[in-house]
């Protein structure tokens, strides 16, 4: 599993995804797009919201290795944040957020993991306060058939213009890209239960050898057999583990629901309250 050519993609309708790209460009290196052994990226600013199947150029993105959009994140409580996740819906409630109902794109856990762990990083190096940095579970369009992730400032105005926040996310990306390398030793597991901003499968993600591809939320409850191969299939990675956060399922009821899936699927799973993190 080697990542070579990258795509960025953002919406020009989108502050916080022109921010990113802008702060992007002083990284790359056209040089580089030519040269066979080097990671490169390239960008694609769309017309469409970032979410929209609409007149997206799958000719475009069928050339490239992983995609990664960059958005902003907008949310009622309007709190700063950065945060990352794969796209897909488990459920289409909204139809206006793109994607397809029960379908999630593929996604690399050691890809996002990385990103993660030098959102972390950078975000402390660059001393951007007051921002939390989190995973979201998987949600929203569009659906590709690339592995990718979504990378997002949240949740004003004020935040998606933020340069210094656009430059975390832009070196973050960069540096990413440029030191992407397998790991072998990282246990690969998907995530059940909790809330929408994953706060037990935050501290895994950067605290342990384990690495997050997709999460499926305890509100999208009754979380079911399809669900899971779903998000077995979409995980670039061979799947070691599922990842239980049990107080986060919504009764003793779906959690024994998925417990019989998951023997059925002959799938090992772990609760979140014993990974060490």
């Amino acid at each position: 599993m080697t990542y070579q050519k990258y795509l960025i993609i953002a919406s020009k309708k989108d502050l916080a995804g022109v921010n990113i790209t802008t702060q992007l460009s002083q990284f790359r290196n056209p040089i580089l797009s030519t040269m066979k052994n080097s990671p490169s990226f390239d960008f694609y600013l769309r017309e469409e919201e970032i979410v929209s199947d609409e007149n997206l150029n799958m000719e475009k993105i069928n050339k490239y290795d992983f995609i990664i959009f960059a958005s902003k994140h907008q949310s009622e409580k309007k709190q700063k944040t950065l945060s990352i996740h794969a796209p897909g819906n488990w459920l289409l409630t909204q139809p206006q957020f793109g994607g397809k109902a029960g379908k999630v794109c593929p996604t690399s856990a050691t890809f996002q993991k990385q990103l993660f762990e030098t959102l972390n990083k950078t975000a402390k190096e660059h001393f951007l306060k007051n921002y939390q940095v989190t995973l979201e579970c998987t949600h929203h369009g569009p659906l590709i058939n690339k592995p990718c992730v979504f990378i997002e400032i949240g949740s004003t105005e004020m935040q998606w213009k933020d340069r210094r926040a656009g430059f975390v996310i832009a070196k973050t990306i960069f540096d990413t890209i440029e030191n992407f390398k397998e790991n072998p030793y990282n246990e690969i597991a998907i995530g059940i239960g909790g809330p929408h901003y994953c706060p037990n499968f935050n501290k895994i993600q950067l605290n342990s050898n384990y690495a997050i591809s997709h999460v499926i939320p305890g509100y999208v409850s009754p979380i079911t057999e399809e669900m899971i191969k779903e998000a077995v299939a979409k995980t670039e990675e061979e799947l070691d583990f599922i990842l239980l956060d049990w107080k986060g399922l919504t009764n003793a009821e779906e959690r024994q629901r998925i417990l019989n899936i998951l023997d059925k699927l002959y799938l090992k799973y772990k609760k979140t309250s014993e990974i060490k993190k």
